[in-house]
C-alpha cells in the first residue's frame, strides 16, 4: 500500500478511537466535502455555469455536511449553519469588489513557466474564479469558529436556565475573543507552511521585500488570509446573537431547558 493509504487507515483510527461515531462520521465527511469541491471545480468549466453562484451552492452543501452530517440536526448546529450562510452573504460583496480591485485573477509572473505549454484561453472569467477561491478558502474558518462559540452557549444556556439574552450574547463574544486570535495565527501560518518553498525561491532569486509584497502570488494569498480573517472577526458577533436569541426564545416559550445532546 501507498503511504497516502496508510495515513488515511492512521487518521481515521485515531479519528475513530478519540471521537467514536462522530469521528468516523468527520473521516467520510473529509471525502464528501472533497467530492462536493470537485465537483464544483468540474462544473465551473462549463461557460455558461456562473462560477459565484456554483461556489455558493458548494458552501452550503459543504456547511450541510460539515454541521449537520457530522453532529446531527440539533440547535447548536442550526444556529452555526444560519451563523454561517449570514457571514458568507455579508462577505460576498465585499470579496467580488475586492478581487476586482485587486486585479490577483489568473496566473502570476512565477507560475508562468509551468504552464507555458498550456492554452490560456479556458473560457471562464477569472475575476470570478478569484473570488470563488476567496469564498471557498473562507468558508471552512468560518465554520468552525461558528460551531466552536454555539455549542458552548447552548452548555450555558443549560447550566443556567435563568440567563439573560444580553448575558449569553457576551459570553458568546467573550469565547469569541479566544477564538479570534488562534484562528488569525492558524490563517496566517498555513500561509507560510503552504508556500515554504515559493518564500525560499525568492531569496534564492533576491527578491526585495517591495517586490515580495507586490507580486501577485503573495498578494493574492495575503487577501485570502484577509478575507478569511474578517469572516472569522465577523462569525463570532452574528454566532453570538443568532445563538443567544434563538436559545433565550426557546427557554421563553419552553421554561423545561433541552439537555445538551450527548456526543458518541
Amino acid at each position: 500500500m501507498t503511504v497516502q493509504v496508510w495515513l488515511a487507515i492512521i487518521l481515521f483510527a485515531l479519528m475513530v478511537g478519540v471521537g467514536g461515531k462522530k469521528g468516523a462520521r468527520s473521516f467520510v465527511a473529509l471525502f464528501l466535502n472533497t467530492g462536493v469541491l470537485l465537483l464544483a471545480i468540474i462544473m465551473m468549466n462549463d461557460p455558461d455555469m456562473n462560477p459565484i453562484v456554483l461556489t455558493l451552492f458548494a458552501c452550503v452543501l459543504i456547511s450541510c455536511i460539515s454541521l449537520f452530517y457530522i453532529s446531527e440536526i440539533n440547535i447548536k448546529t442550526v444556529t452555526a449553519f444560519i451563523s454561517t450562510i449570514v457571514t458568507t452573504g455579508a462577505l460576498i460583496f465585499f470579496i467580488l469588489e475586492l478581487t476586482d480591485a485587486a486585479m490577483i485573477q489568473g496566473f502570476s509572473e512565477e507560475e508562468t513557466e509551468e504552464i507555458g505549454a498550456f492554452s490560456l484561453y479556458v473560457g471562464v472569467d477569472f475575476v470570478k474564479i478569484g473570488a470563488s477561491m476567496i469564498i471557498m478558502s473562507t468558508i471552512g474558518a468560518i465554520i468552525d469558529v461558528t460551531i466552536a462559540i454555539s455549542s458552548p452557549m447552548q452548555e450555558m444556556a443549560y447550566h443556567n436556565p435563568t440567563i439573560s439574552r444580553k448575558d449569553l450574547f457576551r459570553s458568546g463574544i467573550s469565547i469569541g475573543r479566544d477564538i479570534l486570535g488562534t484562528s488569525a495565527n492558524t490563517l496566517f501560518f498555513a500561509f507560510f507552511g503552504g508556500y515554504m518553498g515559493l518564500l525560499i525561491w525568492f531569496k534564492d532569486l533576491s527578491y526585495s521585500i517591495g517586490e515580495i509584497v507586490n507580486s501577485k502570488v503573495f498578494t493574492s494569498e495575503m487577501i485570502f488570509i484577509g478575507a478569511a480573517g474578517l469572516g472569522v472577526a465577523l462569525a463570532i458577533p452574528v454566532t453570538s446573537a443568532i445563538t443567544a436569541y434563538y436559545l433565550v426564545g426557546r427557554r421563553d416559550r419552553s421554561p423545561v431547558p433541552d439537555e445538551p445532546p450527548v456526543d458518541q
